[in-house]
C-alpha cells in the first residue's frame, strides 16, 4: 500500500511513497496523530539529489523490520528540505547546537508539539564506526519516551528555550563602509588557498558569493589582488573535476581542496551563480576562459534542467546505473583508458587521456578518472581534434544511464538563472539566453505568483506547491526579473519585482533592519527562522537588500533605499568576521557603496548607435548598476522620465553627468575605479 506521500508533488517525498514506512508528509494532521496515539513525532529530512539520503532509504527505509518498528511506535514524517527550508533550518539550528555538526539526512525526534529532543543525522542499519544503529535509536527513544517522558519534556523544552533566546541583535543598522569592506577582504585574502584556489580545505565548495564580492570590489577600488583571488579561483575550478569538462555545468562541490574529485550531484542553485560570475569576470577581464565556462553553463542549463513549462528543474542526482544494475555515485561522468579506447580508438584515446588527465590509476575509484584540464589551454595544437573527441565523448556518456532529476520548479532557484541567463544571453549577443530566461520569468509569474503576488516556493508539471515561498523566494525572483528588465528594456519586469519587494517590506522585515526568512503570516513553528548568513545560495536576507537596492535607484523609492540600508547594517556586523559566509551582503555592500550608479539610455530600439550605448551600460562593472532603456518619451522605466533627448544618462548619489552619446564616454562612466 502506498503510504501518505503518494499525492505529493516534491520528487523527494515520491521516492519514498512506496516505502513499508507510514509516512507522513509535514501537517497539522501528522502532529495530532502523534497526541492522540501518545507517541513522539520522528522527523526525517532530505533532499532528492542526496547521496545518503538514498543510503539510509535503502538500508533502513525499505527494511520491513525497521518500517515495522517506526510504525508501531512513532508518527513519521517525511519532508524535502528543498520545499520547507524553514523547516529544515529551524531543526538543523537545533542539531548543530545540540550536536555541533549537520547535514542530510537529518534525523530528528519531536515530541507532538514540534519540540525536538534527540537529533542525528545519518544511521547505519547496524553499529559502525562509533555509530549507534538507527534501530538501536529507535528502540534508545521509545524507551526514553515509555520511562522517562517528564524528563524528555524537560529537554525539549530547554532547547525550543534555548533556541528562542538567540539572537541576531548587532549594535546599529549601519551600513559597511570602505574600512568594513576592506577589512573583509583581508579576511578572505587569509583564507584564501593561493596554490589551488578558494578557500579552506576539503571539502571545498564553489565560494560563488565571495566571488561576486571579489569581482565587485576589484571594480570598485581597482584592487588588483581581490581579482586575482577571483580569476585564479575560477580558473582552478573550471580546469578541475568539479567543472564537466564535456557537458558543462559544475558539480556540488569537491571532496579534495585541488578540486579533482566532485560529489557529483548538479544543482541548479550552484550553476546559476557560477555562470553568472563568469560572465562578470569575462565582463572584468576579457578572459576566453570565462566567456567559455559562462557559455558552457548556460547551454548546460538549458539543454539538461530546462523543464517542459519553461522553467529550471532543481537538479540531477550523484548517483546513477554503473550499466551493471547498481547504482554509484559518479558513474555517468568518469572513464578510465579502456573506456576511451573503446570510444575513440588507440591514437585518440592517448590524446584525449593526456588532454583530461586519465591516468591507468585514476583519480576516482576502481581506475576511474574524473575529466579535468590538467594542463594549459592552448597546449594541444590539434584543437579542432581535441573537439571532435569531445563530441565523440559526450555522444557515448549520452548512452549512458542518466543521473535522476528533481525536476520540482524552485521559485528562488528560478530567479537566480533567469538572471543569469538574461545577462549571459545580453553580453554575447545569445538571444535565446533571454528568450529562455524570460519563459521562466513566465513560469513565474503564471503559476506561481497568485493575484496578490503572494509567492508559492515550488510548482512541478505546472501544478504550483502548496508550500508559501520564504524571503529567499521573494529576493531572488525580483533579482531575476530585475536582471530582465535590464536586458529586455521591459520596465513590466521591473513592475513585477516591485510587487514582490513590497511584500518584503510588509511581511519579512522585523526591528532595526533585521529580516525573517519567513512572512509574518506564516505557518509558525517553534522559532521563526532568521538567517543573514550565506548557505548553497545568497541569504534571503542579503538577496533580499541587493533586490531593494537595485529596485531604489530605478524608482528613486527612499523606502526601498532605507530597507535596504537597514537591512545591512548585519554585514557590518559580520563582515570582518566571518567574511566567507557573507558574501552576497558583502557584494551589496559595494554596490550601496558605490551608487549604486542608475543609467537611462534613451533612443529608438532600432537604431544600431542607440542599441550599441545600450550595450555599453550592461557590461559596466560598476557595482549594482542598474540600467533602463527606451525610446525618448518612454515610460516603461522610471529613469527614462523627463529625458527627450536621445543619448546616455548617468546619475550616482543625486547627480547625474551630461548625456553622451559616445559609447567610449559612457564606458568610462560606467566602469568600476
Amino acid at each position: 500500500m502506498p503510504n501518505r506521500l503518494a499525492h505529493e508533488t516534491s520528487p523527494y517525498l515520491l521516492q519514498h511513497a512506496d516505502n513499508p514506512v507510514d509516512w507522513w508528509p509535514w501537517s497539522a494532521e501528522a502532529f495530532e496523530e502523534a497526541r492522540r496515539r501518545g507517541v513522539p513525532v520522528l522527523l526525517s529530512v532530505g533532499y532528492s539529489s542526496c547521496h545518503w539520503c538514498h543510503v539510509m532509504a535503502g538500508e533502513s527505509f525499505e527494511d520491513e523490520a525497521t518500517a515495522a518498528l517506526m510504525n508501531e511506535h512513532f508518527v513519521s514524517v517525511k519532508v524535502d528540505r528543498e520545499e520547507r527550508p524553514d523547516v529544515d533550518a529551524v531543526y538543523m539550528e537545533a542539531v548543530q547546537a545540540a550536536t555541533g555538526q549537520g547535514g542530510w539526512p537529518m534525523t530528528v525526534f519531536l515530541t507532538p508539539d514540534a519540540q525536538p529532543f534527540y537529533f542525528g543525522t545519518y544511521f547505519p542499519p547496524e553499529p559502525r564506526h562509533g555509530m549507534p544503529s538507527f534501530p538501536q535509536v529507535l528502540d534508545g527513544v521509545r524507551a526514553a519516551w515509555t520511562d522517562r517522558r517528564a524528563e524528555v519534556a524537560e529537554v525539549a523544552g530547554k532547547i525550543v528555550k534555548d533556541l528562542g533566546e538567540r539572537s541576531l541583535a548587532f549594535d546599529s543598522p549601519e551600513m559597511p563602509g570602505e574600512e568594513d569592506l576592506a577589512a573583509a577582504l583581508l579576511g578572505l585574502t587569509r583564507e584564501y588557498d593561493a596554490l589551488r584556489g578558494g578557500f579552506g580545505g576539503a571539502p571545498k565548495f564553489p565560494p560563488s558569493m565571495v566571488l561576486e564580492f571579489l569581482l565587485r570590489h576589484a571594480a570598485r577600488t581597482g584592487s588588483e589582488g581581490a581579482l586575482q583571488m577571483a580569476s585564479d579561483s575560477c580558473e582552478a575550478m573550471a580546469r578541475g573535476g568539479i567543472y564537466d569538462q564535456l557537458g558543462g555545468g559544475f558539480a556540488r562541490y569537491a571532496v579534495d581542496r585541488e578540486w579533482v574529485v566532485p560529489h557529483f550531484e548538479k544543482m541548479l542553485y550552484d550553476n546559476a551563480l557560477l555562470c553568472r560570475v563568469y560572465a562578470h569576470l569575462w565582463r572584468a577581464t576579457g578572459s576566453d576562459l570565462a566567456r567559455r565556462v559562462a557559455l558552457e553553463t548556460a547551454d548546460f542549463l538549458v539543454r539538461e534542467l530546462r523543464t517542459n513549462e519553461g522553467g529550471f528543474a532543481s537538479a540531477l542526482d550523484a548517483d546513477s546505473d554503473d550499466g551493471n544494475g547498481e547504482h554509484v555515485e559518479g558513474a555517468y561522468y568518469v572513464w578510465t583508458p579502456e573506456q576511451l579506447r573503446e570510444v575513440l580508438g588507440e591514437s585518440d584515446a592517448l590524446l584525449a587521456a593526456a588532454y583530461f588527465g586519465v591516468t591507468e590509476d585514476g583519480t576516482f575509484e576502481e581506475g576511474a578518472s574524473v575529466l579535468q584540464l590538467p594542463q594549459e589551454e592552448g597546449v594541444v595544437a590539434e584543437a579542432s581534434r581535441i573537439e571532435d573527441i569531445r563530441a565523440r565523448l559526450l555522444a557515448a556518456r549520452a548512452r549512458r544511464p542518466a543521473p535522476g532529476r528533481d525536476d520540482k520548479v524552485v521559485a528562488s532557484w528560478n530567479g537566480l538563472a533567469i538572471a543569469a541567463l538574461a545577462e549571459v544571453g545580453a553580453y554575447f549577443e545569445r538571444p535565446d539566453l533571454i528568450e529562455r530566461a524570460t519563459e521562466a520569468a513566465d513560469l513565474l509569474v503564471r503559476v506561481h505568483m497568485d493575484d496578490a503576488a503572494r509567492l508559492a516556493r515550488t510548482s512541478r508539471d505546472g501544478q504550483v506547491g502548496a508550500n508559501a515561498g520564504v524571503l529567499e523566494d521573494y529576493a531572488n525572483v525580483a533579482e531575476g526579473f530585475l536582471a530582465l528588465a535590464s536586458v529586455t528594456g521591459e520596465g513590466a519586469w521591473l513592475d513585477f519585482a516591485g510587487f514582490l519587494l513590497d511584500h518584503v517590506l510588509m511581511r519579512f522585515v522585523g526591528e532595526g533592519g533585521a529580516l525573517y526568512d519567513t512572512a509574518h503570516d506564516a505557518e509558525k513553528l517553534i522559532r521563526r527562522p532568521q538567517d543573514p548568513t550565506d548557505n548553497a545560495t545568497p541569504s534571503g536576507w542579503t538577496a533580499a537588500a541587493g533586490a531593494l537596492l537595485s529596485y531604489a535607484a530605478h524608482t528613486g523609492s527612499g523606502a526601498h533605499r532605507e530597507a535596504a540600508e537597514g537591512a545591512l547594517g548585519v554585514v557590518k556586523a559580520l563582515g570582518s568576521r566571518a567574511p566567507r559566509f557573507i558574501g552576497w551582503g558583502l557584494a551589496v555592500a559595494e554596490a550601496a557603496l558605490d551608487g549604486p550608479r542608475e543609467v537611462a539610455v534613451v533612443g529608438d530600439p532600432a537604431s544600431s548607435q542607440a542599441r550599441a550605448l545600450w550595450r555599453a551600460a550592461l557590461l559596466g562593472t560598476a557595482p549594482g548598476l542598474v540600467v533602463a532603456f527606451g525610446a525618448p518619451g518612454s515610460e516603461e522605466f522610471p529613469l527614462l522620465a523627463n529625458r527627450p533627448e536621445a543619448g546616455a544618462y548617468v546619475c550616482r548619489r543625486f547627480v547625474c553627468a551630461a548625456p553622451t552619446g559616445d559609447v567610449g564616454v559612457l564606458a568610462e562612466q560606467v566602469g568600476g575605479v
